[in-house]
C-alpha cells in the first residue's frame, strides 16, 4: 500500500491473462500464462476491466463474491482473443450485477452491442447474450473522446494501428496512472504520436510486445509491436515503467525471462506480465 492511502484508496492491476492471439496452456508457459489478455484495475472503490479474453473466466470466479458489481469492461477491439472470456464470466450470470462495456474501434454502422451478439450466435455458440442476468449497457465512442469512470477517475482514450481498429486507455487516479496500448503496431524510426500523447509521463505503460525487434519484419502489417519499440517509446514520453505484455504464443518462459532480463537492465522497475502479477501504483 502507498503511503498515506487507505485500503479503500488503493490504485493497482492485476494481470489474469497476457498471451496475445491465442490460449496457449502447457508447461512452456506455466511462469508467465497462457491465457488471452484480461486485466483488472482497482481505482479505490472503482472497478475496470481491460479487454475480455480467456483470463477473464479466472477473474468473474474471484468476483462472484463481491456481488453486486457495479463495474466497466474496456474493450481495445473485438478480434476474438480478446472477447471469448465474456460468456464464461460468471458475474453476467447474477442479475444484482451492472456492467458498462466500452468500445471505441468501431465503425460503418457497427455497434458493440451487435458485435457482441453476432459472436454469440449458431453455429459459432449455443446461446445468445440474452442468457445474462446482469444488468449490461454497451457504450460506443469515438477514439480521442474522454470517458465518465466515475467522479475520481479520468478515463483517457488514443486510436491505435490495428486491423479493424483498436483503442488505448489511460486511467488516472490519486495522481497516479497506468496505460493500456494493444494491439498496435508501430513504423520504425517513426514514434507513434497518438501513444506519446496517451502516455506522457505515466507511472505504468501495458504495451503490445508480440515480437521482438529481430522478429518484426516478418510480421509487418500484422498489427503488432515489440518490446524494444514499447521501451523506446516509455523514454520518449517520460513513462516510468515498461510491462511488456500480449506475449506471441511461440514465446516460452525461458525466452520471456530473457526479454525481463534485458527489460530491467534497461528501464529499471520494468517488467514482463505474468499471471496473477499485481502491481500497486
Amino acid at each position: 500500500m502507498s503511503a498515506g492511502k487507505t485500503a479503500g484508496e488503493d490504485f493497482l492491476v492485476r494481470f489474469w491473462g497476457v498471451r496475445g492471439s491465442i490460449a496457449t496452456p502447457g508447461p512452456a508457459t506455466a511462469r508467465y500464462g497462457g491465457n488471452t489478455s484480461s486485466i483488472e484495475v482497482r481505482c479505490g472503490a472503482r472497478l475496470l476491466l481491460l479487454d475480455a479474453g480467456t483470463g477473464l473466466r479466472y477473474l468473474g470466479a474471484r468476483l462472484l463474491a463481491e456481488a453486486p458489481i457495479d463495474a466497466d469492461i474496456l474493450f481495445t477491439h473485438t478480434h476474438f482473443d480478446h472477447v471469448c472470456g465474456l460468456p464464461f464470466f460468471k458475474p453476467f450470470f447474477q442479475p444484482q450485477n451492472r456492467f458498462r462495456l466500452w468500445a471505441g474501434h468501431l465503425g460503418d454502422g457497427l455497434t458493440l452491442r451487435r458485435v457482441l451478439s453476432e459472436f454469440m450466435i449458431a453455429p459459432l455458440f449455443p446461446v445468445p447474450p440474452d442468457v445474462f442476468k446482469a444488468t449490461l449497457e454497451y457504450r460506443d465512442f469515438a477514439p480521442g473522446d474522454t470517458l465518465a469512470a466515475g467522479p475520481d477517475v479520468t478515463l483517457r482514450t488514443a486510436v491505435l494501428n490495428h486491423p479493424d481498429g483498436a483503442v488505448g486507455y489511460r486511467v488516472d487516479y490519486g495522481g497516479k496512472s497506468v496505460c493500456y496500448v494493444t494491439d498496435t503496431e508501430h513504423v520504425p524510426g517513426a514514434p507513434d504520436k497518438n501513444v506519446l500523447g496517451l502516455i506522457a509521463g505515466a507511472d505504468l505503460v501495458i504495451y503490445d510486445s508480440m515480437y521482438t525487434d529481430e522478429e518484426y519484419n516478418a510480421y509487418v502489417g500484422w498489427g503488432h509491436s515489440t518490446w524494444q519499440e514499447g521501451l523506446r517509446l516509455c523514454k520518449a514520453a517520460g513513462a516510468r515503467r515498461l510491462a511488456v505484455f500480449h506475449h506471441d504464443p511461440e514465446h516460452d518462459d525461458e525466452m520471456l525471462s530473457g526479454i525481463e532480463r534485458e527489460l530491467g537492465a534497461q528501464l529499471p522497475g520494468s517488467l514482463v506480465a505474468r499471471e496473477g502479477l499485481v502491481v500497486e501504483l
